[in-house]
């Protein structure tokens, strides 16, 4: 138990994924069987960083946790229960834990404004390849557009350490652009970052690796 605690809190461990926002890279929804993700804790040890295309695990900045409740028990007992089992991956970390691809790190600008043909970031469009399409949800033209996959946003130029995150299910996405309001403007401490995804485990249909591309390429 030890060394799966261990392995858990400085390796990696598994994470279920609860809602279709990263649909088609991962699923998840209300009633169905969703995908058990491997996240890499030692990906970004050192000077190494979250890339543009990185899909990530974090932690949700304080502005992003209000309809956050805890599953844990109010019974002390069992409560200190699921706290241990947790510490070995049985069950998930007590914290507004989510997954989302970064689209922009730190001193990049990024917005998808009328007459873009897409996501930009520093007046470059980045690759949307991996993206839900068609589209999950209708886009309102009198906000937003195709290109944009949602409502228009930005220019936001992301704070050093920070990074701008959208999920891949861009029109059923709570991510960066609906947090612009708080004090980072939507965006998440690289401090926050728990991992990078590296692979879906279960169900075995869907085993294999997650992909991260480079998707500044261009």
């Amino acid at each position: 138990m030890l060394i799966l605690g261990a392995f858990n809190l400085f390796v990696g461990r598994l994470y279920l994924i609860p809602s279709e926002s990263m649909e088609p890279t991962l699923n998840g929804c209300a009633g169905c069987d969703g995908d058990r993700i491997f996240v890499n804790k030692l990906a970004y040890l050192g000077d190494s960083s979250p890339h543009p295309g990185d899909v990530v695990v974090f932690r949700g900045p304080d502005s992003w946790n209000g309809s956050y409740t805890s599953q844990r028990s109010r019974n002390d007992v069992i409560r200190g229960i699921q706290n241990a089992a947790s510490v070995v991956g049985i069950i998930a970390p007590d914290e507004n834990t989510l997954v989302k691809r970064v689209v922009a790190t730190g001193g990049q600008t990024v917005q998808c404004r009328a007459g873009d043909p897409g996501i930009m970031v520093n007046g470059k469009k980045v690759d949307d390849e991996f993206t839900e399409k068609p589209m999950s949800n209708p886009v309102d033209p009198a906000t937003g557009s195709q290109a944009c996959q949602g409502p228009y946003f930005g220019p936001v130029t992301v704070p050093q350490d920070n990074l701008w995150v959208m999920g891949d299910n861009r029109t059923n996405s709570l991510d960066s652009r609906g947090h612009m309001g708080d004090e980072l403007q939507g965006t998440v401490p690289v401090e926050n970052v728990v991992g990078r995804v590296e692979a879906i485990v279960l169900p075995f249909g869907r085993t294999g690796f997650v992909d991260n591309p480079d998707i500044q390429h261009n």
